[in-house]
């Protein structure tokens, strides 16, 4: 087996199996919330590494979160995040692209951020993002 095949299924490439994990992942979410669940057991229920799901979304449409890692050489970023109301997708640890890597520059893994996010060409990706801590709130 190669490094980049999957270790419980050989034969199929490990971003094969993160996409299938992921849209496993988003419908179980879509599934319970069209059972009539509330929006945060939909969410409890679908959180993909046991990561509280506690942030919640601002009324200005930023959402907080805590970065996990940077990847400057890629260009991402690995948030752990509360529920992203406009991608309609639960809390979660996952990888954005970002608009702008310089902001990559500015962050540091275990700081408490607020971002924007949307998809582009596919790909999830971080169009704003600040320290919480500069919340006007």
């Amino acid at each position: 087996m190669t490094a980049s095949n999957h270790p419980a299924r050989p034969g199929i490439p490990r971003r094969m199996a993160r996409l299938a994990a992921m849209a496993a992942l988003l419908g179980g979410a879509a599934a319970a919330s069209a059972s009539g669940a509330p929006a945060d057991m939909a969410a409890d229920r679908s959180t993909a590494d046991g990561a509280s799901p506690t942030a919640i979304e601002a009324t200005d449409g930023y959402t907080e979160g805590e970065v996990r890692r940077i990847d400057r050489e890629a260009g991402r970023l690995t948030l752990r995040h509360g529920p992203l109301k406009n991608l309609d997708m639960p809390g979660m640890t996952m990888v954005f692209d970002v608009a702008e890597a310089a902001v990559l520059d500015r962050l540091r893994p275990g700081e408490r951020v607020r971002f924007q996010a949307g998809k582009v060409d596919g790909r999830f990706v971080v169009t704003r993002i600040e320290p919480a801590s500069s919340s006007s709130r």
